[in-house]
């Protein structure tokens, strides 16, 4: 993605923690001579006439960096401006930020801002610092299409999602939630025609279950990969998995014909990894209320309600883990009745449609 806009002659600015070889080693943006000490960036060695890259490992100053960033948004419009925490939680030390400026400043002042966020989601058993980049109080922030917040599953849709930064015809800023799993996971993968040929995609549709499928799971993010290996493991072919990769604009539109094309799956099930009080449950219930299929019943799917994001035990991890899979792919409730949803109305046509776009 970066190296495809420096051939069309936009400049790529990222900043962040230990971004020059990419946390974890995801990336290897610039390469240094052990014994001359020598940088070389292959990014700014692509083709001739191309514009420039420029990375910088920032302290941790999250307010600070962040606000640095946000500021070179507004002056440079054709730059992408890209800030990646280490940990997706880290970025709640630059929340004046985040609420004052990123969220709310085309609003009050009518600046636009092309501002991208890589915040590294996902539970992964790391503890209650290095889990959750607080989906839900982005989503808290969202409203008339004011932020772009995206849970990625596959390299194609990163690919898509960081280039339409700078060929809409509009600035939005961008809430990348890129779990680290992902990076090596053997199933997040994309043919070189998703690339080449395809386009973002805010509903990834399950592409297997067709009209055998009398459940359909929702979920966002990297934890669809986990329910897949679930589903196949227990030889469910009657479970379709739908993946919501954009939660602000709700994507309503291209969840009603995903939906559409289970007309026996009565029965909808929102699974999220985080606890029922966080993650996007939330602020998505009432939209996805107003898109579920007549004589469906929406229930949840996510771990109890808890003050800290994580535990900190990674076999209690484990042991919650399953008992989502258990609640999802098998045959019991698939939540306490407090979570529990109502049944859509048969004779409601859609007098909500639309809501939450």
């Amino acid at each position: 993605a970066f190296g495809t806009l420096l051939k069309e002659g936009y400049y790529v600015r990222l900043s962040g923690q230990d971004c020059k070889r990419g946390t974890f080693s995801q990336r290897h943006a610039v390469l240094v001579d052990q014994e001359t000490e020598v940088e070389y960036i292959p990014l700014n060695n692509i083709a001739a006439g191309q514009s420039t890259f420029e990375v910088i490992n920032s302290p941790l100053s999250e307010a600070g960096v962040l606000g640095f960033e946000y500021g070179y948004s507004l002056a440079d419009p054709k730059a992408l401006v890209l800030w990646e925490a280490q940990f997706g939680d880290f970025a709640n030390g630059a929340q004046v930020i985040i609420d004052q400026f990123i969220a709310s400043g085309e609003t009050k002042w009518g600046r636009m801002s092309g501002l991208t966020l890589l915040l590294p989601h996902g539970y992964e058993g790391q503890g209650p610092e290095h889990s959750s980049a607080r989906l839900e109080r982005f989503l808290e922030l969202c409203a008339d299409r004011n932020l772009q917040v995206v849970n990625l599953t596959t390299p194609a849709q990163v690919f898509h999602a960081l280039r339409r930064q700078l060929h809409r015809r509009f600035r939005k800023p961008l809430v990348v939630m890129s779990p680290k799993s992902l990076l090596r996971h053997k199933r997040a993968v994309s043919a070189v025609a998703e690339f080449t040929e395809g386009t973002f995609q805010p509903v990834i549709p399950d592409a297997g279950a067709g009209d055998r499928a009398t459940r359909v799971l929702l979920v966002s993010g990297k934890f669809a990969y986990a329910l897949q290996e679930a589903r196949e493991a227990a030889g469910r072919e009657d479970i379709a998995i739908v993946r919501v990769e954009q939660l602000h604009p709700f994507p309503a539109d291209e969840l009603t014909a995903t939906l559409a094309r289970h007309p026996r799956a009565a029965d909808v099930r929102w699974v999220q990894e985080e606890p029922e009080n966080m993650g996007a449950w939330r602020h998505v219930r009432d939209a996805l209320d107003a898109v579920l299929p007549a004589g469906a019943a929406l229930t949840l799917v996510a771990r109890p309600a808890a003050a800290s994001p994580a535990t900190g035990y990674y076999a209690m991890h484990q042991a919650q883990e399953k008992q989502l899979f258990d609640r999802s792919i098998g045959e019991a409730s698939a939540a306490s009745p407090s979570a529990r949803r109502r049944v859509r109305d048969p004779r409601e046509r859609g007098e909500n449609k639309g809501v939450g776009r």
